[in-house]
C-alpha cells in the first residue's frame, strides 16, 4: 500500500543528515543504515549505502532510476536457493 500524497515521502531524518554530511565532504565511504523503509531522494544519487537485511549489510550504489523506490528493495532479506530439483532419470540399458 502506498503512502498518502498528503504526508509526502518517508525520509529518515538521521539518514538525511548523513547524506548531507557525505555530500559536503564528498565522501566515498558507504553510509551505514537500518532504514530500509526510507525512500530514495534525488540528493542520494551517486552515494553508496550499506543497507541492513537482518543479517549483513549489503552495499547499494544509488543511481537515477532508483529515485522514488525504497532502500530495502535493493537489499533482499531472503536467499533464493532453487526450486525443486529434478534428479537424473535416464534409463540404463540392460
Amino acid at each position: 500500500m502506498s503512502r498518502s500524497l498528503k504526508k509526502g515521502p518517508y525520509l529518515d531524518e538521521k539518514l538525511m543528515k548523513k547524506v548531507k554530511k557525505a555530500k559536503d565532504e564528498s565522501s566515498r565511504t558507504p553510509i551505514k543504515t537500518w532504514a530500509r523503509g526510507s525512500q530514495i531522494s534525488p540528493e542520494m544519487v551517486g552515494l553508496t549505502f550499506s543497507v541492513y537485511n537482518g543479517k549483513i549489510f549489503i552495499n547499494v550504489f544509488v543511481t537515477e532510476p532508483m529515485v522514488g523506490h525504497r532502500l530495502g528493495e535493493f537489499s533482499p532479506t531472503r536467499t533464493f536457493r532453487t526450486h525443486g530439483r529434478v534428479t537424473d532419470r535416464t534409463v540404463t540399458p540392460t
